[in-house]
């Protein structure tokens, strides 16, 4: 069944579902497919895709279209580049383009990060592997710290008229938070943006934050807090690896980076399912590999209860991406217009990214080798004085590692 899409913009209007021009979806399974393949260096790359394919080269989106699919997806929590290809089929085939589009983006990286984390988890991999992943892991706080800084500026520029201190203390309270509480850190976030929400409705006339068109998505992904006590009873077991990957999916804001904090706690430091190593060759190779960065919670599943465990934590993780789409994207338009959502968001938002700078702390003092902070130092100069691409920086630093391994140089306890 056909639908059609009001246009945002003047002149934006396209027709879908079964109108004639609309992608077909093996069309739609095949293209996003393509993305998923070749979608290497993270959000900024997959919309570029997206926004070639859908509204350049095949038409089937305007461009006001597109730019509001942006806007609207960047105020949900989760994967913002999932959402957006889920949300860019919704368009285009409603439903059933959805789960088509969304699984095609999402499983090409997804089988390519369950086959390296069979490999580099293994209980005795080859010298080579070893030194790759500690090259790179090596690489992975300078990775953070420049994922953070290239959040900053868009974030300040909202804020820096109207409340610069109050986005300083949130920022400050999320890199905190990440130090010292990494396990509740999704509580700090949360908190920050509600009492962004409080500051602004406590200061604004009556009606002025317009009514909560936005809870039936915002909503979705709190209410998750209602499954903590189930979760929380299973120790440190499947149930533990769900509300891991839930937490990621769900209540994650402010970017794909920002799930490293939120798993690091849980993975390494309470339930004990990977070294300090592992976790950085995770994060490493949800780098280096094609989609969005949260296959990385893939790498943990599999640390955590093998092939079964990868293939749950991804559901778990990617569902409320799905979810958001199809249950509220008709709801978008009114998303997008929520002060209310944007209030939240200039509250959790700052904390987020205080959160992933403050990541590379804990991610930097876990490197065990001195030639890894040497690589460490190196990674930083790569990424943000010659600005070279991430993927580029960390085949790097695992090329230095596979040299350093070959030539029998030390290497990180497993």
């Amino acid at each position: 069944m056909g639908i059609t899409i009001a246009a945002v913009r003047s002149g934006d209007a396209i027709q879908c579902g079964s109108n004639v021009g609309s992608p077909s979806l093996i069309t739609i399974l095949r293209e996003w497919g393509r993305i998923g393949c070749i979608g290497f260096g993270g959000p900024p790359a997959h919309i570029a895709l997206f926004r070639d394919l859908c509204v350049v080269r095949r038409r089937w989106l305007g461009a006001g279209q597109f730019e509001d699919a942006i806007a609207a997806t960047n105020l949900l929590p989760g994967p913002g580049s999932t959402q957006l290809a889920i949300f860019c089929a919704w368009r285009l085939r409603g439903m059933s383009g959805a789960l088509v589009g969304g699984a095609g983006f999402i499983l090409p990286g997804l089988v390519a990060i369950i086959g390296l984390s069979v490999l580099f988890l293994a209980s005795a991999p080859p010298e080579w592997v070893l030194g790759a992943g500690a090259g790179a892991g090596a690489a992975v706080a300078a990775v953070a710290l420049h994922a953070g800084i290239g959040l900053i500026p868009s974030s300040w520029r909202r804020v820096r008229s109207t409340h610069p201190l109050r986005w300083v203390l949130y920022a400050a309270a999320g890199a905190v938070a990440t130090a010292l509480i990494g396990a509740w850190l999704v509580l700090v976030l949360i908190a920050c943006g509600l009492l962004e929400l409080f500051l602004r409705r406590s200061r604004a006339p009556a009606g002025a934050l317009g009514s909560w068109g936005a809870a039936p998505v915002l909503g979705g992904a709190l209410g998750g807090w209602a499954a903590v006590p189930m979760l929380a009873a299973a120790g440190a077991g499947i149930g533990a690896l769900a509300w891991t990957a839930f937490k990621v999916g769900a209540l994650s804001y402010g970017g794909g980076f920002v799930i490293v904090p939120l798993m690091q706690a849980d993975a390494v430091d309470h339930y004990h399912w990977m070294t300090d190593g592992q976790f950085l060759n995770a994060v490493a190779l949800g780098q280096v590999t094609p989609g969005p960065v949260v296959h990385t919670v893939a790498v943990v599943g599999y640390a955590a209860a093998g092939i079964w465990g990868a293939l749950l934590a991804s559901a778990v993780a990617f569902a409320p991406s799905f979810s958001f789409i199809l249950l509220g994207a008709e709801r978008f338009d009114r998303l997008r217009s929520d002060r209310r959502a944007r209030a939240f968001l200039d509250g959790a938002g700052p904390a987020a990214i205080g959160a992933i700078l403050g990541s590379a702390i804990p991610l930097a003092l876990a490197l065990e080798e001195p030639w890894q902070l040497i690589v460490l130092a190196a990674a930083a100069i790569a990424l943000l004085v010659v600005r070279l691409g991430v993927v580029t920086t960390l085949l790097a630093a695992a090329l230095i590692g596979v040299a350093i391994a070959l030539a029998s140089g030390p290497l990180p306890t497993a």
